[in-house]
C-alpha cells in the first residue's frame, strides 16, 4: 500500500538516498564531477529548505519524493528499488489532485522520465540547451493541462 504524506526532518537522510539511487539509475549522462557537485547542492541547499511529498510503503518507509511549488513539480525521484511499483504514479496523481495544470522540466537524455510524464498527460512546450545550472544537459519543458 502506497501512502503520500508531507516530509518530516527525519526523512531527509532517506530522501538523499532516494535521490542518489534514482540519479544513478536514470542519469547515466551526468559526469561524475557533475554528480558530485549536484549531490552537495541537493544535500546542503535543497533538502534543508525543501517541503516534500513522500511516497511510502505500508511500513511508512520512504520510496520516493516530490517537490511541488504551486503548479510546478520541482523534483520527483523514486528509489531504484521502487521503480515500476507505482510510487511515481502515486506522487503524480497526488500532484494532479492538488493542481490539475502542472509543469515540470526533465533532462532530455532521461528518456524513461520523459516517457513517464507523457504517459501521465504531459506535452512538451519548450526546450533549453542547458540545465538550470548552465550545464550542457538540455531540459525539456513539459506541461499537463487539466483536461487531459
Amino acid at each position: 500500500m502506497i501512502t503520500i504524506r508531507r516530509s518530516r526532518a527525519t526523512d531527509f537522510p532517506r530522501s538523499f538516498d532516494i535521490w542518489q539511487s534514482a540519479v544513478k539509475a536514470t542519469h547515466n549522462f551526468l559526469s561524475e564531477a557533475d554528480f558530485q557537485a549536484l549531490s552537495i547542492i541537493v544535500r546542503e541547499q535543497y533538502f534543508p529548505i525543501a517541503q516534500l511529498w513522500i511516497a511510502t510503503d505500508g511500513q511508512d518507509y520512504a520510496m520516493g519524493f516530490m517537490g511541488l511549488t504551486e503548479e510546478n513539480i520541482d523534483t520527483l525521484f523514486v528509489h531504484a528499488e521502487g521503480r515500476g511499483r507505482g510510487y511515481g504514479k502515486a506522487l503524480m496523481r497526488h500532484a494532479i489532485g492538488l493542481h490539475p495544470n502542472l509543469t515540470i522540466d526533465v533532462n532530455e537524455q532521461n528518456g524513461a522520465a520523459f516517457g513517464f510524464y507523457r504517459h501521465m498527460g504531459f506535452v512538451q512546450v519548450g526546450r533549453s540547451e542547458v540545465d538550470s545550472e548552465g550545464r550542457p544537459y538540455p531540459l525539456l519543458h513539459l506541461r499537463r493541462y487539466a483536461d487531459r
